[in-house]
């Protein structure tokens, strides 16, 4: 380190003497500073060479002299070291500046030193992602770029009764074996389905059952702390939002849920289509079958599904084009499909096609929307005016742009003005928002409930 800062020195000072260029820098005396010869460097420069030796060797500065702590101290240095983190730095900010308190939020910009930001998120030691979703669980750690595994969920969190606690213990388990790792040994950042939609009292004792029966089967396999959060609001965290609208494609239900500031504003109404990635799946396999399309199970239907199928920017217009595709699929060969391809995604707006009696997604959304217009829950309508799209079936290319078109044509343009549909961050969007919690320089602490604190505030008795 202190080579490579000589020969800096020297080339700069060398460089800049000969130029005889007063105004980039003081004159070339070496006189006494507490910065040494390096005082007569610009700031910004300094900033620049000290960029180069890392942040390690950045942060042994601070012992020099109370102007190398100051120098090292500056923000700019360290967000450009945040900035060179495999999580986005966009997310970073986002996390740090509104999610770093944990809830109710409470954001910070100001006074905020990302030196120590820098440093805490170092010394976190990451936690375990467990997102149980409806078809498909992803697991893995929050310090990974993309989840470790996948598995086929196997419960039936909607219903709660008395095997519930056997089935999660046995769920957990599985995981936790499957990632060859000791529940004792990190905090846990797991997803909550979306489900018990009403407001109504019986629905409120029915979710809080639900995660207090989540939070019960990990402590008693001896998770040090739990972070419990609703997977619509963990999409919404990887959208870098707190509030917004969060349409989530599940396996077999479609839900479309209003978010007010991390809430979910179930007095608004959740709205709730009878129609997910398995009707779909089950669509362009009757599609297929029509036209002679022979298959050998419905993997290659969903892989087709998710390779080939898209959603047309006009249904009508696009019956007229030419859309045939084709694609190789191992072991079974190549296969080709045509007005299959926008079909398959036409059921998500047309779901008559399909002979299910449903609202189309655009009209649930512009429903939710014109409850949230109509509520005056904010004096300004921004918020729920953002649309993310989550769920493995909301990645079917133009969806977003057929999903804000719709919508356009059917609010007023007091309401439409400003809308805007988020495609998804891939099949695991609900994944990316939990590793943003998990990462926080501030975790697990406000985010996160201990055993002991688990059973002093749990109020309500689970009936295994």
């Amino acid at each position: 380190m202190a080579m490579l800062l000589r020969r800096v020195w020297e080339t700069m000072s060398s460089r800049t003497c000969s130029t005889g260029d007063s105004s980039a820098r003081p004159s070339c005396t070496t006189e006494s500073s507490s910065l040494g010869a390096f005082d007569q460097i610009p700031w910004d420069v300094l900033i620049q060479i000290v960029k180069l030796i890392g942040p390690k060797e950045a942060a042994k500065l601070c012992v020099v002299s109370k102007s190398w702590r100051a120098l090292v101290s500056d923000n700019r240095l360290w967000i450009f070291f945040l900035q060179h983190q495999q999580e986005p730095w966009d997310s970073i900010f986002f996390g740090e500046t509104t999610l770093g308190s944990g809830y109710p939020y409470q954001t910070l910009v100001t006074g905020l030193s990302f030196m120590q930001i820098y440093g805490q998120r170092a010394q976190v030691p990451g936690s375990v992602i467990i997102d149980g979703g409806s078809g498909y669980c992803k697991f893995g750690w929050s310090k990974y770029d993309c989840p470790s595994g996948r598995t086929a969920t196997f419960l039936e969190f909607g219903n709660i009764e008395s095997p519930m606690y056997s089935r999660l213990r046995h769920f957990f388990a599985t995981i936790y074996s499957r990632m060859q790792v000791k529940p004792s040994t990190q905090p846990i950042v797991v997803s909550i389905p979306i489900c018990h939609y009403d407001d109504t009292e019986n629905a409120k004792a029915s979710r809080r059952q639900l995660k207090d029966c989540f939070q019960q089967v990990l402590f008693d396999l001896n998770v040090p702390a739990v972070c419990a959060i609703n997977q619509a609001t963990l999409a919404l965290y990887a959208a870098k939002r707190t509030s917004g609208i969060v349409v989530n494609i599940g396996f077999q239900v479609t839900s479309v849920v209003p978010i007010l500031h991390g809430k979910v504003m179930r007095k608004v109404g959740v709205e709730v289509m009878g129609l997910g990635a398995l009707k779909l799946t089950g669509y362009l396999r009757l599609l297929m079958q029509q036209n002679n399309i022979n298959f050998g199970s419905l993997y290659t239907v969903r892989t087709l599904k998710e390779k080939l199928c898209y959603v047309a920017a006009d249904y009508k217009a696009e019956l007229s084009k030419d859309t045939q595709a084709s694609l190789e699929i191992a072991g079974e060969g190549w296969f080709t499909l045509s007005n299959e391809r926008f079909q398959t995604g036409e059921i998500l707006f047309q779901p008559r096609m399909a002979d299910v009696r449903t609202m189309g997604l655009d009209q649930a959304v512009a429903l939710c929307m014109d409850h949230c217009h109509y509520a005056e829950l904010s004096g300004d309508d921004a918020w729920f005016k953002t649309v993310i799209l989550t769920g493995g079936s909301a990645c079917l290319p133009g969806l977003a742009e057929r999903l804000e078109k719709e919508l356009r044509g059917l609010l007023p343009s007091s309401i439409s003005n400003g809308i805007r549909v988020i495609p998804p961050y891939g099949a695991d969007t609900a994944w990316f928002g939990a590793k943003l919690v998990g990462n926080l320089s501030t975790f697990p602490g406000a985010w996160c409930v201990t055993k002991k604190q688990f059973r002093r505030k749990s109020r309500f008795n689970i009936m295994w």
